[in-house]
């Protein structure tokens, strides 16, 4: 059964645009990277949807177990990145973005797969409602994946580097779940960084990547070549990273 808008929230029809919108980028033949969350799994969803109706011919690289467990009950067909090889498209949500769409990602715990996806592909978009749209990333814990062994010593030195940095705060939490610290798809933990504002993203980035103990920080800086904002109306705003915010182009969706 196909979705339907009609008995949707407002936040999840506004996610359901934003993804209506994105699938329209999809040709037949394509290789996609499908991003992990609940607007990334709307995306998924639509494509099931197309897959089915029109007999689309795409193959998928998921970026986490969730999004592979999605796709395959949905019948869509998934490959490996490394089968793939370079991808066309990846389309993924963002927890935050701003206007340079430098982005926030891992609230899902998948970032360095999404990282990793969304570098093998030539064009990231993003989908997002605009409760994800900062003046500033920060707003959103930052997490950032880092292996299990020494992670206080990382801890440690991650709180010296935000000594130095033009950030809000610098509160440092392992993320947890019920049964302890939360492990990645790849077998990591994740630290979020509660900064409140990041002055300068690129450097913190580059400032955290620098540490033995980092695997990877959930800042896209730069990665993200359109962002897609889907409004509760059913309609989306279009935001290309060479345009300036306020003159991206205006889209209605009528099939969201």
């Amino acid at each position: 059964m196909e979705t339907t808008q009609n008995t949707l929230s407002g936040s999840d029809n506004a996610k359901r645009a934003a993804a209506a919108r994105a699938l329209e980028m999809v040709e037949n033949g394509m290789k996609v990277g499908l991003g992990t969350g609940s607007t990334a799994a709307w995306f998924v969803r639509l494509l099931s949807e197309r897959i089915h109706r029109e007999g689309l011919a795409i193959v998928g690289v998921a970026t986490s177990s969730t999004t592979v467990f999605l796709a395959k009950d949905l019948g869509v067909p998934l490959t490996s990145l490394d089968e793939a090889g370079t991808l066309d498209l990846t389309v993924d949500g963002t927890d935050e973005f701003d206007a340079g769409l430098n982005l926030i990602k891992g609230g899902g715990a998948a970032l360095l797969r999404e990282k990793i996806v969304a570098a093998a592909s030539n064009r990231l978009v993003v989908i997002a409602d605009d409760s994800k749209r900062v003046a500033e990333l920060g707003t959103f814990p930052l997490p950032v994946e880092v292996i299990r062994f020494g992670v206080e010593y990382t801890r440690s030195a991650v709180l010296d580097v935000l000594s130095k940095m033009d950030v809000a705060g610098a509160q440092v939490e392992l993320r947890k779940v019920r049964d302890g610290a939360l492990v990645t798809d790849e077998g990591h933990y994740i630290l979020d960084l509660h900064l409140g504002r990041i002055g300068n993203p690129s450097r913190l980035s580059a400032a955290l990547n620098a540490l033995p103990g980092v695997v990877e920080t959930g800042l896209f800086i730069g990665m993200a070549d359109t962002v897609i904002v889907g409004k509760a109306e059913g309609w989306c705003e279009m935001h290309f990273r060479d345009a300036p915010m306020d003159t991206s182009e205006l889209m209605r969706n009528e099939d969201a």
